[in-house]
């Protein structure tokens, strides 16, 4: 007996894949804006969670459909290479420097990275760095250009490299009673803090501005263009700001939508 199925049941599922960063996905965001886009949209998305610098290689190679990230200067030249773009704000946070109670270095209360990173390494004191070429690490390494101080020169001593995402380097320096450069939203939904806490807030250097691209489709046809644009449209439209906005954690926003900020 032949059975003909309906047009709806031969119908492919929409899915699109997402490569961003791992404190957009280790901080929850995701499980909280996700749902929200596919039960609008009937799209699903799939999250592939790396540093900023490993998932704009994704994206160059052609294995996401869009790339949410947070190094302005590696987004740029992305789109500069003809892989993707435009580029649109998306969102901001900001970035905080968490250490031991003891704090060795004496930094709490410091609103100046420079001052506090030269105390560091003054001091010697143990800091663990994502070395991962992720959006953190460049931001980091940018913070230590600016307080003139290379600290690769103490590789293996008291900068301690680890090639990994956010959680693991704040499991690192919370076991090793060490300093470590973390996105808020990580640290707010990071619960294994032990004896960390958050020392160094407030500087405009630790601003941390998120970005998103379309792959481009024309470099790589395979790309599903139309499905990730929707995403993108939702993300900067009023819907998707508005869900961005709503993220909190014990009553702290985690996320603030920016898409209509200049660009500067």
């Amino acid at each position: 007996m032949l059975v003909m199925l309906a047009p709806a049941a031969l119908a492919q599922p929409r899915v699109i894949t997402l490569a961003s960063t791992t404190s957009t996905e280790q901080s929850g965001l995701f499980r909280h804006l996700l749902p929200l886009f596919t039960r609008e949209s009937g799209i699903t998305v799939r999250v592939v969670a790396l540093g900023s610098g490993q998932a704009l290689d994704v994206g160059r190679r052609g294995d996401a459909d869009v790339v949410l990230v947070h190094d302005r200067a590696a987004e740029e030249a992305f789109v500069a290479g003809g892989f993707g773009g435009p580029r649109r704000h998306v969102m901001f946070n900001d970035f905080i420097i968490a250490g031991p109670t003891a704090d060795p270095a004496r930094v709490q209360g410091l609103r100046d990275t420079n001052t506090a990173l030269r105390r560091i390494a003054t001091t010697r004191a143990p800091f663990i760095s994502r070395g991962d070429r992720s959006g953190t690490h460049a931001a980091e390494l940018r913070l230590w250009q600016s307080a003139g101080i290379d600290p690769t020169t103490a590789r293996g001593q008291w900068y301690r490299e680890i090639g990994q995402g956010m959680g693991p380097a704040l499991n690192t320096a919370a076991a090793q009673g060490a300093y470590v450069l973390t996105d808020r939203a990580t640290w707010l939904a990071f619960r294994n803090r032990q004896d960390l806490r958050l020392l160094v807030e407030g500087d405009a250097r630790l601003f941390n501005q998120y970005g998103v691209m379309l792959v481009n489709p024309t470099r790589h046809p395979h790309v599903k263009a139309a499905d990730g644009q929707r995403f993108i449209d939702w993300l900067v439209a009023p819907a998707g700001q508005a869900a961005i906005a709503g993220f909190q954690i014990n009553g702290e926003q985690l996320f603030f939508p920016n898409t209509n900020t200049p660009e500067r």
